[in-house]
């Protein structure tokens, strides 16, 4: 009866042994996940003025060096409150050559006021 416990024992402490050194299978869902690196296109922005602008395009004249650029964008939504000859800043990404337009928003320029050398401040006191 001793030798049968003391088989017993020893085969559970084999087994045992044997069941943790076997590596545990995988399972399905991560062996078939792979990460996917998400490719961002870089926002550009473009400010100028508009010439054309219809529900699906708008088309804008900046100046570069002194040199005046034309610029076409394909709209993403249709852009409201925005007419010819206002000043635009766009903020776009180039999706296989064509530049698409994710934001219009208008620039409202701040005039400098601009002081004349011979206005001088006058003080009460001498």
């Amino acid at each position: 009866m001793k030798k049968a416990l003391l088989y017993i024992t020893g085969a559970v402490f084999i087994c045992s042994t044997l069941a943790f050194a076997f590596d545990k299978p995988a399972s399905p869902a991560k062996a078939n996940t792979v990460k996917a690196n998400i490719v961002r296109a870089a926002k550009m922005h473009a400010t100028g003025k508009v010439v054309e602008i219809s529900g699906e395009a708008i088309k804008i004249e900046r100046t570069v060096k002194g040199d005046i650029e034309t610029m076409a964008f394909s709209l993403e939504k249709p852009s409201a409150g925005i007419i010819v000859n206002d000043s635009v800043k766009i903020e776009y990404t180039e999706k296989d050559g064509t530049l698409t337009a994710s934001r219009v928003s208008k620039v409202i320029l701040k005039n400098k006021e601009i002081k004349s050398p011979d206005a001088k401040a006058v003080s009460g006191k001498k």
